[in-house]
């Protein structure tokens, strides 16, 4: 990994070009890193790949770029989506944050009936992307979408997009989370037996799923419950080994 600063920027990228970056960019490479004409810098906006590039000047607010060779083309990302229940406020950025690692192309707050957060700032969150896709050496940076009821959800899902929905419950209400009776298959088994294609990782909040979000989610055709193993997992810690276990099966963790 290089340690030539990285950024995620909006504008178009061609070789020969000139880039003129301001506010917290600007700030960043001037300011804290301190850095001058002639220093390089690597740049992507999610479509044009990688290039890099060199600062030929700066005054207070603003940093000029001059864009030299493409250094990586485009690559597209596993059409992969999280959902997840928002969390307390430093556990929602550490989903999000894992997710973009992980190669989420969408990321997608979603509130249940027992969900344990008052506001999902998004544009914090997106902020939190942007940030984990410049360190992670991503080309793209997944979109934040806004927090949507769970029913609103489903009543809207494409059939075609496969949804994987962690389901650590049982079918016994009279035992905790359950009982054994009803549990979902492994994960493993479960990618194992599906193709490839458009998917999504529904994760629940702390206190899991209500009865009647359950029933809905086991009613769908296009949900497949799983299990994820033996103990009952924090939901951040469900976020990370459901994504990692897609990409290794049915992603780009493949070889």
């Amino acid at each position: 990994m290089s340690a030539t600063p990285r950024l995620y920027v909006a504008p178009d990228l061609a070789p020969g070009g000139r880039l003129v970056l301001d506010g917290d960019q600007a700030h960043y490479l001037t300011r804290v890193l301190r850095l001058g004409a002639g220093d390089p810098v690597r740049v992507f906006n999610g479509r044009d790949g990688e290039l890099d590039a060199r600062i030929a000047g700066s005054t207070k607010a603003t940093a000029t770029l001059d864009l030299g060779e493409r250094e990586r083309e485009q690559a597209a990302t596993p059409d992969l989506w999280l959902l997840f229940a928002p969390l307390k406020k430093a556990r929602t950025d550490f989903v999000v944050e894992k997710a973009v690692e992980l190669g989420a192309a969408e990321i997608r707050p979603v509130l249940t009936e027992r969900t344990d957060a008052e506001t999902v700032r998004v544009d914090r969150l997106q902020r939190i992307a942007v940030e984990a896709a410049e360190q992670t050496e991503r080309l793209d940076v997944p979109p934040v979408r806004e927090a949507e009821k769970l029913a609103a959800v489903l009543s809207n899902w494409d059939a075609r997009r496969l949804l994987i929905f962690a389901d650590e419950a049982g079918d016994d209400l009279g035992r905790p989370w359950g009982g054994d009776a009803g549990r979902a298959a492994s994960i493993l088994d479960v990618l194992q037996s599906i193709a490839d294609g458009p998917a999504a990782v529904l994760v629940g909040p702390e206190g899991g799923f209500s009865p009647a979000e359950r029933a809905r989610l086991r009613s769908l055709t296009s949900v497949r419950p799983v299990g994820l193993g033996p103990r009952i997992l924090r939901a951040e810690t469900a976020a990370v080994a459901t994504l990692s276990l897609w990409q290794a099966v049915r992603g780009d963790w493949r070889g």
